[in-house]
């Protein structure tokens, strides 16, 4: 698998907090709303497939069958929502929602 973030996939993200990882998967998902407000989809789908790679290096390091569920199911939606019929009906707000009291808490626990 080619990673786009390979410092990160090397190892380093495993050393960054909980908060931390969710806060910048929340980026990504962040940039690509922004760039599906454009009308870029192109950039969108880029930023979307960086979520999802963090996303995926976050699942490898799940630690409980709660946090795992969450994960996945995260995954789940977010696929759907960026690249399926979004069939969960999500929309760009309720991500907004979703990930930023994970910013607020990386930047407590700093």
């Amino acid at each position: 698998m080619t990673f786009q973030h390979k410092e990160l996939s090397s190892g380093r993200w495993s050393k960054l907090s909980f908060f931390e990882q969710m806060a910048n998967i929340g980026s990504e998902v962040e940039r690509a709303l922004n760039w599906q407000a454009r009308k870029d989809a192109a950039y969108s789908r880029k930023a979307a497939e960086r979520a999802l790679e963090l996303l995926d290096l976050t699942l490898d390091n799940a630690s409980g069958p709660a946090k795992l569920k969450e994960l996945a199911r995260t995954r789940e939606i977010m696929v759907d929502y960026f690249f399926g019929s979004n069939e969960f009906k999500s929309s760009e707000s309720s991500w907004r929602k979703y990930f930023l009291p994970f910013t607020f808490a990386a930047r407590r626990h700093c």
